[in-house]
């Protein structure tokens, strides 16, 4: 189950969670039917605390004792109020999904991937739109603190101190971006960066501009970082202007700084400006591959339905969603986990299509 946060909701509905919370007396006496967990407990012969504990904290009930207190609930239509079973275990089984711009196509796999997984384990995973920036994913992160077990942060733009701060009060794991000390989930940007300045190499290119991102985005810096390097390497010369906002409306303008640099390719930040980009050149008459070549990032659905069809960097992003949940599963859980915290890193694919080709006489 997904539900999504906005900044409007979330202070209201943690209100309401901690109100109900407080209002519960002791021992989940709070139930969704008309049965209370007294009645399971007289009609089950036991302790309303064996009740408690065969659905809050199965392990420390026999296997014996815990069917035959579920055999009894369900026979009297008793089910434990959430509310009541987080103020016992600790545990509200819901975690929080925060991603950046929930506008982006290219979040839509990995929070399929995410929701999947968390769906898996009986967890609710609750979405929260960041807008782009970093004041309301903190304030959303804080006021979601004392409802959830843990977060999942897509692209996050907070600095690390915020991060450290945030992984401190509750499990956190990072995708699409690193950091020492904390759990992470990233697509190999380095090895996928190379393959794009070797693809465009093979072509005939010999400069090429990248359209960075957002100035806080550690995916933009890592970007550039990798471009510059396998540029260097391969003899290429490559240039940065940016940043610029990673949406279509944006690639006029991102086109125009692109042109005024006189490169024969062209490396967006994401698909979004990409598509943007192809969109600008078209309306100068600047033929895509032509004239130009184009390059993006992530692969999203519509990289494939432009006119030129994008040339972009793609991955697993659903495996990268589903890889976050299970380790912020694992942080969240009762037991916890030793050692350091793990730092996956997935495959990347370079996804050839019409917007990059050779360069000729008019463009070299």
């Amino acid at each position: 189950m997904v539900s999504i946060a906005t900044a409007g909701n979330l202070g209201i509905a943690a209100a309401r969670w901690q109100g109900i919370a407080n209002l519960l007396p002791s021992g989940l006496s709070g139930t969704v039917s008309g049965s209370t967990i007294y009645d399971v407990a007289a009609a089950a012969g036991v302790a309303t605390s064996t009740v408690s504990r065969a659905f809050s904290t199965p392990n420390r009930v026999s296997a014996r004792t815990r069917e035959h207190v579920l055999a009894v609930a369900a026979d009297l239509g008793y089910r434990p109020n959430p509310h009541a079973r987080a103020l016992l275990s600790g545990r509200h089984h819901t975690v929080a999904m925060v991603v950046s711009d929930i506008t982006n196509p290219h979040y839509f796999e990995l929070i399929r991937g995410a929701e999947m997984r968390a769906k898996a384990s009986e967890y609710t995973l609750v979405l929260v739109n960041a807008e782009e920036s970093p004041r309301i994913e903190y304030d959303q992160i804080q006021r979601l603190v004392p409802s959830v077990d843990g977060f999942v942060l897509a692209a996050s733009r907070l600095p690390d101190e915020n991060l450290a701060q945030i992984a401190g009060q509750r499990p956190a794991v990072l995708m699409n971006r690193e950091l020492h000390g904390l759990p992470s989930v990233v697509l190999d940007h380095v090895q996928g960066c190379r393959q794009i300045v070797e693809h465009l190499a093979s072509l005939g290119h010999r400069h090429l501009i990248y359209l960075a991102g957002p100035r806080n985005s550690w995916m933009a810096t890592t970007r550039w970082s990798a471009l510059r390097v396998a540029a260097e390497d391969l003899g290429l010369r490559a240039q940065k202007v940016g940043p610029f906002t990673p949406k279509v409306s944006h690639g006029g303008a991102a086109a125009d700084s692109a042109l005024h640099a006189h490169a024969t390719a062209i490396v967006a930040h994401n698909d979004l400006l990409a598509i943007g980009v192809i969109q600008r050149l078209t309306q100068r008459s600047v033929r895509v591959p032509e004239d130009v070549s184009v390059v993006g990032f992530d692969n999203i659905f519509a990289a494939d339905l432009c006119t030129p069809s994008l040339t972009t960097l793609g991955g697993a992003h659903a495996e990268v969603g589903r890889a976050a949940v299970e380790i912020l599963l694992r942080a969240a859980g009762p037991t916890p986990v030793r050692g350091d915290p793990p730092q996956v890193v997935l495959p990347t694919e370079l996804v050839l299509r019409s917007s990059t080709g050779l360069v000729t006489a008019r463009t070299s």
